[in-house]
């Protein structure tokens, strides 16, 4: 095992991705000797990362790189883990000039599943991916999952929630960057009505009127916490519900931080590309993957688009709900 001082670990992207590194930052703080660990990353990110015991010193970009640049060579990196692999990264690790390593992207492969539907990608969830950017390091992944810290500030107590939702309730995240990976609404209330449960939606500001529609069809038992809730209150009452039923979202990855039974919604990608949930062995049998299969337009993009380019939407409109409902079902009280 490598004896180092400071290790940066480099992530840029969204919220998902970024709870997806949570693992290896754990591993590489527990398995490297006297490891300081440093993470950069989007400024928006920042809070994600803020209360995680396992790194020393979080490095915002916003831009900045002129003033950034400078103050992370003065730190004399002994080792930089990429785990973005693009020009932003690639330009980092140009300018403190140290030993680094990165990831497989699997580019090329997902592009030939989303272009040509040759479908030769690996079975292999990026997570495990990532620890090839720490090899030199001797470090292993511990099989323990994801990690999720929450800010005792943003801890919610379910004594101020409705009064039928504080003795358990049913998460269910309706928001997502694109609309193709977002469960209809129409889809949402009939799960909504066949488990009788009650139920928490959670989403940003832009998910609220589509929640309040939900709300509006499905009575009571149905409280729409869309907009309400920042981030860290939102993984808080995800931490806190008996099940959630999600889009391919970051509340998804938080969602498998925890080890909560989680129904998994895929539209137009595919859990494929290595982004599924995320679970230590034993919690595997509480993930449950929802999605049309041999859909012969399915996957049409590894990200996401505004609408079904298609126009019918099939990935998502032919989604059974019965086996949502029923998973939902057993693990209510």
């Amino acid at each position: 095992m490598k004896h180092l001082k400071k290790i940066l670990i480099i992530r840029f992207s969204s919220i998902g991705d970024i709870v997806l590194t949570s693992a290896l930052v754990r591993c590489v703080r527990q398995q490297v000797r006297e490891a300081e660990v440093h993470f950069l990353t989007k400024k928006q990110n920042a809070p994600i990362l803020e209360a995680n015991p396992y790194i020393d010193k979080i490095w915002q970009y916003d831009h900045n790189f002129k003033e950034l640049i400078p103050q992370l060579k003065s730190q004399g990196f002994d080792f930089i883990a990429d785990l973005h692999g693009n020009y932003r990264s690639g330009f980092v690790k140009s300018q403190l000039g140290t030993e680094s390593a990165t990831f497989p992207k699997l580019n090329l492969e997902k592009w030939l599943s989303v272009n040509l539907k040759m479908n030769i990608l690996p079975d292999i969830h990026i997570v495990d991916r990532y620890f090839k950017a720490i090899e030199p390091l001797d470090v292993r992944n511990d099989g323990e999952g994801l990690d999720y810290f929450i800010p005792s500030g943003d801890e919610v107590d379910i004594s101020g929630l409705p009064s039928l939702h504080r003795n358990g309730f049913i998460a269910i995240v309706i928001g997502g960057k694109h609309n193709t990976k977002i469960f209809p609404p129409d889809k949402v209330v009939e799960v909504c009505k066949a488990t009788s449960l009650p139920i928490i939606l959670l989403g940003g500001n832009e998910d609220r009127e589509r929640g309040g529609q939900i709300a509006g069809q499905t009575g009571d038992l149905v409280f729409n916490g869309c907009g309400i809730y920042n981030l860290n209150q939102s993984a808080s009452l995800i931490r806190q519900a008996q099940a959630v039923l999600t889009n391919d979202t970051g509340l998804m990855h938080i969602a498998a931080a925890f080890r909560k039974p989680v129904i998994s919604v895929w539209g137009n990608t595919i859990p494929a590309f290595g982004m599924y949930p995320y679970m230590p062995e034993q919690f595997k049998t509480n993930s449950l993957i929802a999605q049309v299969e041999s859909l012969s337009c399915r996957p049409c993009s590894k990200i996401g688009f505004r609408k079904c380019p298609k126009q019918h939407f099939k990935c998502m409109n032919q989604i059974e709900t019965g086996p949502i409902v029923k998973f939902l079902k057993q693990f209510s009280h």
